[in-house]
């Protein structure tokens, strides 16, 4: 029997060492200040959580703050998957920050990535109503957005190549060849349109330079002709002022010897005058008795 009792209690002993180190571990892992954790769970609705793991990394700013501990897909809602995260005591977790998926190119692995745009709100400590934890909203994924607007690419693509298609059928590529004919027809008409207007133009301007030489030279003989006009009219205009006085003197040669007959007729109509010269009276102009 002794034994028996020295091995039972070698064994309390030691059962006793375990949960005294199990409860140190329990102690030194909520009190120390390196090894505080704090969980959130996050409702994905919008993103794909393709490659996402339990024990998944979780950044903040491209550093890891965190793990995925847990998730889960709701009965109601199978496009509602309920992700529980676990993150070092010192991460700021704010009301407005918000969680996205990323993936690692190479490995294909998906990340959880909280996003705190600035300024950062109030620290998130609250714990909705039948809930467990704070709840981090769901945010915008780059790699979401890229995927629905590749979507709408492809639909857009589709259409397009529908539209193709119908373009491409044989009625409108018969319409298609017959309106290429007609704008090749009007091309050759506008070109021979061009053509004509262009040996017009170099016509008119040759008409134009032989019109501009005739009337420079007649403009010369005009010069020319009016000079010799006003020549002339100098001439005939000194000739007639030569003309008038010589007129003038001749009437004053023919009006003094109109006097002299008439005071010579006057002397011989009075014999007496005629023999002992004319009387005071019968004397002309500065005429005196001698």
């Amino acid at each position: 029997m002794e034994p028996e009792a020295r091995f039972t209690a070698i064994g309390a002993v030691l059962l006793l060492l375990l949960a005294a180190l199990a409860a140190a571990t329990v102690w030194l892992t909520r009190s120390g200040p390196r090894s505080e954790y704090r969980y959130y769970t996050i409702y994905f609705e919008r993103q794909s959580l393709q490659g996402l793991q339990v024990g998944g990394d979780v950044e903040m700013r491209g550093v890891q703050v965190g793990r995925v501990e847990d998730f889960s897909i709701s009965r109601d809602n199978i496009n509602r998957v309920q992700v529980t995260i676990r993150t070092d005591a010192r991460t700021p977790v704010s009301t407005n920050t918000a969680a996205v998926v990323g993936r690692k190119i190479l490995t294909g692995l998906a990340r959880v990535d909280l996003v705190t745009p600035a300024p950062p709100g109030p620290e998130l400590v609250d714990v909705p109503r039948g809930e467990r934890h704070p709840v981090i909203a769901e945010g915008h994924s780059d790699l979401e957005q890229i995927a629905d607007v590749a979507n709408r690419l492809a639909v857009s693509g589709t259409s397009v190549l529908d539209s193709v298609d119908d373009l491409l059928s044989e009625k409108n590529r018969a319409a298609l060849v017959e309106t290429l004919a007609s704008v090749r027809s009007m091309a050759d008409s506008i070109r021979k349109t061009a053509d004509a207007a262009e040996a017009t133009a170099i016509q008119a301007s040759a008409t134009l330079r032989e019109v501009s030489r005739a009337a420079e030279a007649t403009s010369s003989q005009t010069s020319i002709t009016l000079r010799d006009f006003s020549r002339a009219a100098a001439a005939l205009e000194r000739a007639a002022d030569t003309s008038a006085n010589e007129l003038r003197a001749t009437a004053q040669e023919v009006r003094s010897s109109a006097e002299v007959i008439a005071r010579t007729a006057d002397r011989l109509d009075d014999p007496r005058a005629a023999i002992f010269g004319p009387s005071p009276a019968q004397l002309g102009p500065g005429e005196k008795l001698k």
